[in-house]
Order: structure tokens, then C-alpha cells, then sequence
């Protein structure tokens, strides 16, 4: 119901507190049926506070069966995302960008939402920033394909590539919740400060975020630069965003080593 609001636990730290952190989001996805080739509308205002994933409270997870039951799980998923009109990016998207790479990977990968090649092919990381990501992790003993699930928190495109606002983010966030609960990773990278929020509602600079352990759940979570930022500071030198996302990720390696 429009204004009510869901009490959902998160069990994680920040800058080192052991404190669980407890967010009220309003329930906003009340949604006008689909008619007339209308995009649905969500009954509330672009003003949802920041919030954390409640993991594990939608689908079960067949963590505990076969690949071939997670991905049946995920097909089904997939199938509904793809008839989503929960918000007004429906109207202008090409397709649904779901994930790409190993849904049976420890490691999963979150950004921000498709840009245009994206939207274009229906897979999400595939242009520019995409190949950087993929070399980045390459260069961190990673295979994109088979190392990682790679997905957005939000799967159409935003106009002229915006940022998701606030309200987007709210409409998908069922979707990538489900995607984590069938998928069961271990660790996450969250690709950029839009993502960070996202998934455990922290906003700041991502330039003091990034590198800096955070939990879900019980998972660990890395935060790293976006690629996008990285393009635009192509800088290999010690200490700059690149040599330091390299090392983000290479942490990342050495928790799943370790935990292996």
C-alpha cells in the first residue's frame, strides 16, 4: 500500500562498526495496470531514502541444487523482468539488460544501469567501460566469463545515460534482490558510487569508499571505481584510480582464494 513501510535489517559495517543498521523503506511499487501502450506508473515521489538490500526474502535460492535448477530460476526471472513496466524506462528501452558471464560464479559484479551498446545488444558492460572492466579483472587473475555474473541495479537505460534516479533504483531493486538470492555469491563488486548506494544505501565519495571492505548479509563487498570514471583517467601510474582499482580487484581474488 502506498506510504507503508518495511523495517529491513542489515547486518554490516562501515569504517570498521559492527553495528546492524536498520532502514524503513516506503512500499512504493504500487503500480497502475498496463494499458494503452503506457508505461505502469509507481505511486509515490522521487524521494526514497537510500536503502539496503533485504537479500533472501523473495525467491528461494537452489544454492543447494543443481546448476541446471539456478539456471531455470534465473530464466523464469529473466522472463518477467522482461515484461516489467514498473517505471517509465520501459517506454524507451530496446531490451531488458539482465547480466552476462557465470550465474554459478562466487564472485558477482553490480553497476550502475545500460548505456547505449548495452540497450543495443541486451547485455550489460559490453561497451567501452565493459572491455576496461574485463581487462581490469583479466589483469587481476579474473575471467569475466567465467570467474563472474556481471549485472546493473537498474536494467533499461536511462535517457541520454543518465544517472538512475532514486525512484528507478526502488522499481528494480526486486529484480537485482532476486538475482543475488538464485545467484549466491560470495563477494560483490559494487562498480561506482551509484551502485554502492544500491545495494547498502551508502552515499559519499566513492574516491574514499572504493577499497574499503563492506558486508551484505554476510557477504563481503568491495566497492571500486567505475570504468566510466577510468576512461576519462587513463593514468597507469602507482596510486592513480586505475593502479588502484587493479589492486581492489585483486583483493577481491585473494578473498576467494582464501575462502575457496
Amino acid at each position: 500500500m502506498p506510504g507503508q513501510s518495511c523495517i529491513l535489517p542489515y547486518s554490516g559495517h562501515d569504517k570498521g562498526s559492527e553495528d546492524t543498521f536498520w532502514g524503513q523503506i516506503p512500499m512504493a511499487l504500487a503500480l497502475v495496470p498496463w494499458e494503452s501502450g503506457h508505461a505502469c506508473q509507481i505511486s509515490a515521489i522521487d524521494s526514497l531514502p537510500a536503502s539496503p538490500l533485504a537479500i533472501g526474502s523473495g525467491l528461494a535460492s537452489p544454492a543447494g541444487g543443481s546448476p541446471r535448477a539456478r539456471e531455470a530460476a534465473l530464466d523464469a526471472l529473466a522472463q518477467q523482468c522482461h515484461a516489467c513496466r514498473r517505471c517509465s524506462l520501459a517506454l524507451g528501452r530496446q531490451q531488458v539488460v539482465l547480466s552476462r558471464g557465470n550465474p554459478q560464479a562466487r564472485l558477482m559484479l553490480i553497476g550502475e544501469a545500460p548505456g547505449a551498446q548495452e540497450d543495443e545488444l541486451g547485455q550489460p558492460f559490453v561497451g567501452r567501460s565493459g572491455q576496461l572492466l574485463d581487462q581490469l579483472l583479466a589483469a587481476a587473475g579474473l575471467d569475466s566469463h567465467q570467474d563472474a555474473y556481471i549485472a546493473n541495479a537498474v536494467k533499461c537505460r536511462p535517457p541520454g545515460n543518465r544517472k538512475p534516479t532514486t525512484l528507478e533504483l526502488a522499481a528494480c531493486r526486486p529484480w537485482l534482490q532476486q538475482q543475488i538470492a538464485l545467484v549466491q555469491p560470495q563477494v560483490l563488486v559494487l562498480v561506482g558510487a551509484t551502485a554502492l548506494q544500491a545495494v547498502l544505501g551508502l552515499k559519499g565519495p566513492i574516491s574514499q569508499l572504493r577499497g574499503q571492505w563492506q558486508s551484505l548479509a554476510g557477504r563481503a563487498c568491495m566497492p571500486i571505481f567505475h570504468p566510466a570514471y577510468l576512461l576519462r583517467n587513463g593514468s597507469i601510474e602507482p596510486g592513480r584510480p586505475r593502479d588502484l582499482t587493479r589492486a581492489d580487484l585483486v583483493a577481491v581474488r585473494e578473498h576467494l582464494l582464501a575462502s575457496s
